[in-house]
């Protein structure tokens, strides 16, 4: 199951990014950069607050050296590329999801590096030296998330396609989105099971408060509700995987993949729950961003 997952979820993703395409255009790219203060918020929330929240809630629980290492990788990861899929689900600014993703990515390149560095100096009193892939980290989001989405877009604008053909491409990408989901519990259901009474509460709660964090930042700056729950899933989506990367394979401790694995169980239920909320609430506000 593991090895399939891992070799399926790249196509998994990057066609769950098509089908976002499919209902952008660059207009609304255009729009969300217009006001910079949305994307500037998501960053302050994404690069700052989360890692600072993540140091607050180890000495809060006084978790040990390696559960604290791990879930300072974990909060120097960037947004997950499901985020904005959820968003999208849970009818936030897509367009601004998806440029948070891109550009914290590209931040991790010297974020990532910069705070496990810090962590393993601070709790485990070794070398700060943290190498990072960068080669495959920028394919990986080329590959992922940029060129799947630019196809959806160029698709959308040639009007190639139906509109019935777009619906059934993102009834698709929703149901690929849910077996991923599904089959991330099933594959990584053991080592969640013997690690969440725990570091569980220490995890979840991470995931709320910068969930609402996210959220609290686009209301005082007077975000509409679509950028208040982009911002949301943006703070409370990590890209897991990175964090499982970076512990086992950079770092060659599996013991520090613990925080990440149990977080990407956490993160999809809260953010279920909030595509649930938002999908039985027809009546919200749903102004894109740029339009407040």
């Amino acid at each position: 199951m593991t090895e399939l997952m891992a070799r399926s979820l790249p196509l998994a993703l990057a066609f769950i990014m098509f089908a976002l395409g499919l209902k952008l255009t660059l207009d609304d790219f255009r729009r969300v950069f217009e006001r910079p203060s949305a994307v500037a918020l998501g960053l302050l929330a994404q690069v700052v607050l989360l890692p600072l929240t993540a140091f607050g809630l180890i000495r809060l629980f006084g978790l040990e050296a390696s559960a604290a290492v791990g879930l300072m990788i974990l909060a120097a990861c960037p947004g997950g590329v499901t985020a904005a899929m959820i968003t999208d689900l849970a009818r936030g600014d897509t367009c601004l999801s998806l440029s948070l993703t891109a550009i914290t990515s590209l931040l991790s390149f010297a974020t990532v590096p910069l705070i496990v560095g810090f962590s393993l100096v601070w709790f485990m009193d070794t070398s700060g030296a943290v190498g990072f892939p960068v080669g495959q980290a920028a394919a990986s989001l080329f590959l992922i998330t940029l060129l799947p989405v630019a196809a959806g877009i160029w698709v959308n604008r040639s009007g190639v396609l139906p509109a019935g053909g777009k619906r059934l491409i993102h009834r698709l990408a929703t149901l690929v989105f849910l077996v991923v989901v599904v089959a991330t519990f099933v594959a990584e259901w053991p080592s969640i099971t013997s690690h969440l009474t725990l570091l569980g509460p220490a995890v979840l709660l991470l995931n709320l408060l910068t969930m609402l964090t996210g959220a609290a930042i686009g209301k005082v700056a007077g975000l509409p509700v679509r950028g208040r729950v982009a911002l949301a899933v943006e703070c409370g989506v990590q890209n897991s995987a990175l964090g499982i990367t970076v512990a086992v394979s950079l770092l060659g401790e599996p013991a520090l993949a613990v925080p990440s694995v149990l977080y990407a169980f956490l993160m999809n239920v809260s953010a279920l729950t909030l595509i649930a909320l938002r999908q039985l609430r027809p009546g919200i506000d749903e102004r894109p961003v740029s339009s407040a």
